[in-house]
């Protein structure tokens, strides 16, 4: 997969002890089949979340990572990346027990404060050949491209208003991340993915109009990997939202990602840990 890279190394932020598991060695984790630069990011996480409910979901993150499904292994991709990010930003993360009951994934301390964090990833299917139209007012279909940006939009906004029932009963902030590897959402279609151009402007004005009437969510960080992002035709921008757009030939780290924090959430995020989740950007 082309966005391992080998990354540079960071300091350590909990002790290690000595009563931890050892980690897989390399040759382990070819014979899985999983890329050796993966090893590096599951170690620093394995190091740093050394609690047993930690290392128990990593070992099952490990088996999703090799599914044959690859809606699976995009979900347990985007666990381990923003976990890993988390921890380089300084966040102290633990990986919370699954159970019949839908929970966050992570636990995230910094300092005595604390919050939650919920990872999806949007893969769409390999059946889908065409996005339909319905729902869209006529003066949204302005051409092709754009057509398919509104589209990843309503998708987008679906998928935060189904988790955020699943996060309704939390008293802490939490922070929905979403990953979309493909833009156009087919899937592992061996296809090349479909150019998709997106207003990012109009992706966060609807996804704060959103938030402010799902009160639990206390921010949404969105990571799109592959689209293009259209031209701004204003200066204008929204205070609750930061923005980090990356070069098209850089395929190491999302095209862009986007922090945007809900207005109206009964749990704001507190100034640390907004900037330790930007770092995360």
């Amino acid at each position: 997969m082309g966005r391992f890279r080998p990354r540079k190394s960071f300091r350590l932020i909990a002790p290690l002890r000595s009563s931890s598991p050892e980690p897989l060695p390399a040759w382990k984790w070819e014979e899985q089949g999983l890329p050796r630069e993966l090893h590096d990011r599951w170690d620093t996480l394995h190091r740093h979340c050394f609690d047993p409910s930690s290392h128990l979901r990593l070992g099952r993150l490990i088996r999703r990572l090799t599914h044959a499904d690859y809606g699976v292994r995009e979900s347990a991709l985007a666990e381990v990346e923003l976990a890993t990010q988390l921890i380089r930003a300084g966040v102290r993360v633990t990986f919370l027990p699954e159970s019949r009951a839908r929970t966050a994934d992570l636990e995230c301390r910094i300092g005595c404060e604390r919050f939650f964090v919920e990872v999806t990833a949007m893969v769409g299917s390999a059946e889908r050949q065409r996005l339909p139209l319905r729902g869209l007012a006529l003066d949204e279909a302005v051409g092709q491209e754009e057509d398919r940006g509104v589209i990843l939009i309503h998708r987008i906004l679906a998928r935060i208003r189904q988790k955020a029932k699943q996060l309704a009963d939390y008293c802490d902030p939490v922070v929905l991340g979403i990953s979309i590897p493909r833009a156009d959402l087919q899937g592992d279609r061996a296809t090349r993915p479909e150019e998709i151009w997106l207003d990012l402007k109009m992706l966060a004005g609807t996804v704060t109009v959103l938030l402010m009437s799902l009160c639990s969510i206390s921010a949404v960080v969105i990571s799109l990997w592959d689209v293009e992002p259209l031209p701004s035709k204003a200066a204008t921008r929204l205070v609750n939202v930061e923005l980090v757009e990356r070069p098209r030939h850089q395929k190491t780290q999302p095209r862009v990602r986007l922090l945007i924090q809900n207005p109206q959430a009964l749990a704001s995020l507190s100034e640390l840990q907004r900037v330790s989740i930007c770092e995360t950007l």
